[in-house]
């Protein structure tokens, strides 16, 4: 009995001591979408990305209005082209549709791509800039405010602006 007594002691004060450092475990919070979107490098990434899109639907357009003006030439002279002309024509319009589908599936990933390219930077710098001010500030954990249902605890945004210097 006494034994029992003594290991059923052991184990509430075990229990004791995770509970209390659980609760002495800090954390905070902070918004990394909105960090992300006031850094002046990410108003540049998005300036970039705007022109690179830009070029690349300027380019789809003039397709598309080839495209376009050809099916309506070819169309109104299919009644007197002929079936052989009329099926080079049809081959020709497929061909054309296809590499105006490539381009487009091309244009998409390269602007994906080189979102990813100019992005992970200023992410990683995002980053870097929460991990140092989480650790000056002893916070072992910093959660996306984004995903929380509760965010009462101390917001680290002023203080992330502050090191990233904006």
């Amino acid at each position: 009995m006494m034994k029992q007594v003594k290991t059923l002691l052991i184990a509430a004060i075990m229990m004791l001591g995770a509970n209390s450092m659980n609760a002495q475990a800090k954390t905070a919070h902070i918004d990394v979408q909105e960090l992300l979107s006031k850094m002046p490098e990410m108003t540049t990434a998005k300036a970039q990305l705007e022109t690179l899109n830009k070029t690349f639907d300027g380019e789809y357009s003039k397709m598309v209005t080839e495209y376009q003006t050809k099916m309506k030439k070819y169309e109104g002279e299919a009644a007197t082209a002929g079936d052989a002309e009329n099926e080079k024509r049809a081959k020709e319009m497929q061909d054309m549709g296809q590499r105006i589908q490539q381009y487009s599936e091309s244009a998409r990933k390269q602007l994906s791509d080189k979102e990813a390219e100019i992005v992970k930077p200023i992410m990683d710098k995002a980053k870097a800039a929460i991990v140092k001010v989480a650790k000056a500030k002893g916070f072992q954990y910093v959660m996306d405010a984004s995903s929380l249902i509760v965010a009462d605890g101390p917001n680290l945004f002023e203080d992330v602006k502050k090191e990233l210097k904006f």
